[in-house]
C-alpha cells in the first residue's frame, strides 16, 4: 500500500521554536508528539530565508537561482479587476494580474498527481496566481497573498474570495480536516499540504486568541536572547527594541505558534481515529527560519539589509514520522535541506520520476 501524504508548513518558525528543540519557554505538545514518534533534524535549512523563495524550492528542489523567485512577492498574487467585491478589504492583497511565476518548473505534487495521488491545499500559497489551482491539485484552499490579519482571512475557494473574522489558523484547519474526509473515501493515496500563516506577524494582543496568549503572561522569555537591535535592522520589521515591545513580540510569536501546535494535534488526532496513521507520512516544516532578538535581528533573513543569513534565518524545523519509522529518533545530526525534499517525498510515494539538472537534492 502507497503511503498517505500530510505536509504541513509554518511560516515563520525557527528551527529553535519548538519545546522538543529545547526552547522551555514555549507549549508545542503536539509538534514534541510527533517528534517523539519520528525524527526530529536539528540541522535543516531552507534555500532562502525569505518567504516566497523557499516555499518554491520546496514545491520544485530547484534553488532559487533555478526557480527564478528570489524575494517575497508583492505582485501577481490575484487580478483585481475580477475581485471588485473586495475591493474594500482592507487586507485584500490584489495588486495586478495573477502571473505564474512557475511555470515550466517541475513540482512534486504535479509529480505525485502522475502517480495517482489525489492532492489538496489547504492555507497559504504565495508563489503567484493564488486564484488558480496549480497542477497535481484537485482541491484548493488558499489566501490572496502573502499573509493577513489573523481574524480577517480573505479565503479563496471555489473561483470567489471570502471575508470571513475566524481565526485563520483554525480557518485553514478546519478545511483540512474536511479534505481528509473526502480523500480517505478515496479509492487512492492522498497527498494534503497544510500551510498555516502562523507564525507570522502580526503579534498584537488582538490578533490571537486570549487562551494562548495567557501561556505566556509570565514568561520572562530566557529562551531568545536581548541583544541590541542590529546595526543594519530594517525599520519595516515588528522590532523589540524596548522591553514593552519585545515581550509583546514574543508573546504574540509563542501564541501563534501554540494555536497553531493545538491545531496540528486536531490533524494527528483525526489520523489516529480514522485509522490512517499507521499509512500516513507525516511532515512538519517551516518556509525559513526567524530572528526575534537572534543576533539583534528582528526578522528572517530581510529582517536585515543587506539580507543576512544567520543560522537563526536558515535553520528551520523538520520533522518526520512514517510507518517505516518503528522507534522515535530526535535530535538526528545529519544535515539536508528543503531541495531534498523532491526526490525524497517522491521516494517514499514509490513514485516514477526524474530529477533535472537543477534539482541537487
Amino acid at each position: 500500500m502507497r503511503p498517505n501524504i500530510l505536509f504541513i508548513l509554518s511560516d515563520d518558525q525557527g528551527a529553535w521554536a519548538m519545546r522538543c528543540a529545547g526552547n522551555t519557554d514555549i507549549f508545542t505538545p503536539n509538534l514534541d508528539r510527533l517528534a517523539s514518534e519520528g525524527v526530529r533534524f536539528e540541522n535543516f535549512y531552507c534555500a532562502s530565508p525569505v518567504c516566497s523563495p523557499a516555499r518554491a524550492s520546496i514545491l520544485t528542489g530547484e534553488m532559487p537561482s533555478c526557480h527564478g523567485i528570489q524575494d517575497w512577492l508583492c505582485r501577481g498574487n490575484v487580478n483585481a479587476d475580477a475581485h471588485p467585491y473586495m475591493k474594500d478589504h482592507p487586507h485584500f492583497q490584489s495588486h495586478d494580474i495573477g502571473i505564474e511565476y512557475l511555470a515550466g518548473h517541475p513540482s512534486y505534487i504535479a509529480e505525485l498527481a502522475k502517480n495517482g495521488y489525489r492532492c489538496a491545499l489547504s492555507g497559504k500559497w504565495h508563489l503567484g496566481n493564488q486564484e488558480q489551482a496549480k497542477e497535481g491539485f484537485m482541491k484548493w484552499f488558499t489566501i490572496s497573498g502573502g499573509g493577513c490579519a489573523y481574524y480577517a482571512p480573505d479565503i479563496y475557494e471555489n473561483g470567489t474570495f471570502t471575508y470571513c473574522h475566524d481565526y485563520v489558523t483554525d480557518v485553514i484547519t478546519d478545511r483540512a480536516l474536511d479534505y481528509l474526509d473526502e480523500l480517505e473515501k478515496e479509492d487512492a493515496p492522498f497527498c494534503l499540504q497544510v500551510h498555516y500563516t502562523a507564525p507570522h506577524s502580526p503579534w498584537t494582543p488582538e490578533n490571537h486568541p486570549k487562551e494562548y496568549l495567557d501561556l505566556y503572561e509570565d514568561c520572562a522569555f530566557t529562551a531568545t536572547p536581548d541583544e541590541p537591535i542590529h546595526r543594519n535592522q530594517v525599520t519595516s520589521a515588528p522590532l523589540g527594541d524596548t522591553p514593552e515591545r519585545r515581550r509583546e513580540n514574543l508573546t504574540g510569536y509563542y501564541a501563534a505558534i501554540s494555536a497553531m501546535d493545538a491545531n496540528i494535534g486536531r490533524l494527528l488526532d483525526k489520523l489516529e481515529c480514522d485509522g490512517l496513521a499507521d499509512h500516513t507520512i507525516v511532515i512538519f516544516t517551516a518556509d525559513n527560519g526567524m530572528n526575534m532578538g537572534h543576533h539583534g535581528v528582528w526578522g528572517k533573513g530581510n529582517g536585515t539589509y543587506p539580507p543576512n543569513m544567520y543560522d537563526s534565518s536558515v535553520k528551520v524545523p523538520f520533522i518526520i514520522r512514517a510507518p517505516f519509522i518503528k522507534n522515535g529518533c530526535t535530535g538526528a545530526q545529519k544535515s539536508a535541506t528543503h531541495c531534498d525534499l523532491f526526490p525524497t517525498i517522491l521516494d517514499m510515494a514509490g513514485a516514477d520520476y526524474k530529477l533535472n539538472d537543477r534539482q541537487p537534492g
